[in-house]
């Protein structure tokens, strides 16, 4: 295997992959990073078995050449090494031949590592994915939904379905969920590609999205998600993602969710969120990091968080309207800011139904998203 290729575009295809690499893979060739060439460009993949990404390098896009003088081959070369030499080759091009022996020389410069590879035929062979559970959605609106919800997924494995986002998808429209029993986000869109498509129960490891996002553009370009079994596959012009789901069934959550409320406050997201951002200041060395909320008269809300050994803040926030019954209630500081971050609106209405009953909020106006938080019992 032989080919010269600009060093920046092989850079981001290896940070791509390596977001699939871990160092606690039981498979040891898995630790690497699996490089194939052919005529029409070099191929990248990174895998921990959980997680398998493929970054494909066109030769030549847009009349600009990418790589040249390509003999076809593929090898395996180690992920704990290869990126770091060639982030630090001197040049804007490199050069990467192989040998029988399964040795790499990279040459750039006058700089030139030999470095031991591994034969790429003991690397594992990735699913092909032939599906017709095919849809599309906008990089940009995908990236959305993952920050809108993947937030509230579980991080302990007591309940690992809760460290997964739930996705359902019927009657064209497509909704997701994440919760980790104490809070909840939902966010549901209409779907514009393959109208008849439905299922179920696909649940998505939170790590996995999060991962996704981090790689995917934020443009107006479609990425194609396609579902099987016990896979997803994401995939845009030059990358492929693929991510095992989560076995088990995911709780029934529609039922957590109020149906009427007995106080509305309809309030400006950035105040609210930067006085409860104050009182959670005071409210640090509360194990739960609480903070009190209760409506005033004439649309006031005061906000307080109390740590004896520390000291007590107290703030009024003037909102826009408060109906229905007085309110006191507690919760957790950090849930309610995570809530109000991913909410762009300029207006939120929350809707309580009691003290101590799951709250809901939302962007005025909005109701494909979908926040609950449940209070914390103070005494």
């Amino acid at each position: 295997m032989k080919f010269v290729i600009k060093r920046d575009l092989l850079i981001e295809s290896i940070q791509h992959v390596m977001k699939a690499i871990s160092s606690r893979v039981t498979i040891p060739i898995l630790s690497g990073i699996k490089i194939e060439a052919n005529q029409d460009g070099i191929k990248l993949t990174g895998s921990d078995a959980d997680i398998s990404i493929e970054s494909f390098i066109p030769r030549e896009e847009d009349g600009i050449v990418n790589i040249e003088e390509i003999e076809a081959g593929s090898i395996v070369v180690q992920a704990k090494y290869f990126p770091d030499i060639i982030r630090k080759l001197p040049l804007k091009t490199v050069e990467i031949n192989t040998d029988d022996q399964f040795q790499v020389n990279i040459i750039s410069g006058g700089a030139e590592f030999h470095l031991n590879g591994q034969d790429a035929a003991e690397y594992p062979q990735l699913p092909v994915l032939h599906t017709d559970n095919s849809f599309e959605l906008k990089n940009d609106l995908l990236k959305e939904v993952i920050r809108q919800t993947v937030f509230a997924v579980s991080t302990v494995e007591t309940r690992p379905i809760l460290t997964g986002v739930n996705m359902n998808l019927d009657n064209g429209q497509i909704k997701f969920v994440a919760t980790d029993s104490h809070r909840l986000a939902s966010r549901e869109l209409p779907l514009t590609t393959n109208h008849d498509l439905s299922f179920k129960n696909i649940v998505i490891p939170g790590r996995s999205l999060a991962e996704l996002s981090k790689i995917i553009d934020d443009n107006e370009e479609n990425i194609t998600i396609s579902v099987t079994e016990n896979q997803i596959l994401f995939q845009t012009k030059h990358l492929y993602f693929l991510s095992r789901l989560l076995d088990g069934n995911y709780p029934e959550t529609s039922r957590l969710i109020p149906d009427q409320s007995k106080t509305t406050v309809l309030t400006k997201t950035k105040e609210l969120l930067q006085a409860i951002d104050r009182a959670s200041l005071l409210a640090k060395e509360n194990r739960n990091n609480v903070v009190k909320l209760e409506t005033r008269a004439n649309h006031q809300l005061v906000i307080s968080s109390n740590t004896p050994e520390v000291g007590q803040v107290i703030e009024e926030v003037t909102t826009e309207e408060i109906t229905g019954d007085e309110l006191k209630i507690s919760f957790s500081a950090k849930y309610m800011m995570d809530a109000l971050k991913i909410i762009q609106e300029e207006y939120v209405t929350i809707k309580f139904t009691g003290a101590m009953r799951p709250f809901i909020i939302q962007p005025n106006e909005n109701d494909q998203i979908l926040q609950l938080i449940l209070p914390v019992r103070t005494y």
